[in-house]
């Protein structure tokens, strides 16, 4: 069970530069975690944003679960991380920071079955910044056909 889910955001090294990265909980309903386990989790749009010194994971679409009945989830509540006061104050500082925002970067279940989510500080990528890091991602994709060769 703690190897299958591995959902990443592949969008988010190629907009921002990934400055620090976080392992925090999140807290879920019972649909929202069987619809994880399925892997019908998408990160693309998802961000993270502090309300009233907490940190919430926003538009972060968890589709709803099949079998759920009536109390099924809303797909893309926001939901709350679980992190120590140490770290909360350490990336409130450093996001009122100019430039620094939180995204989330990878869902995975650990070992114990529990949902994680792995964020990440971020300084946001300028579009000369984003053509080098295709070029870059070009290099290494040659390099690699060469040596199959």
């Amino acid at each position: 069970m703690s190897g299958s889910i591995k959902i990443k955001n592949r969008r988010a090294s190629f907009e921002y530069y990934l400055v620090e990265r976080i392992i925090a909980g999140i807290q879920l309903t019972g649909t929202e975690i069987k619809s994880i386990r399925e892997g019908k989790v998408n990160l693309a749009d998802a961000y993270c944003a502090f309300k009233q010194q907490e940190l919430f994971v926003r538009n972060m679409h968890i589709a709803e679960y099949t079998m759920g009945t009536y109390n099924n989830h809303e797909p893309k509540r926001d939901r709350k991380l679980l992190l120590n006061k140490r770290e909360l104050k350490k990336l409130l500082g450093k996001v009122n920071e100019r430039g620094f925002t939180i995204i989330p970067v990878y869902l995975f279940i650990n070992e114990k079955g529990l949902a994680k989510l792995e964020i990440a500080l971020a300084k946001g990528k300028h579009s000369y910044d984003k053509r080098e890091s295709l070029k870059q991602k070009d290099i290494k994709r040659e390099i690699e056909r060469s040596r199959d060769y």
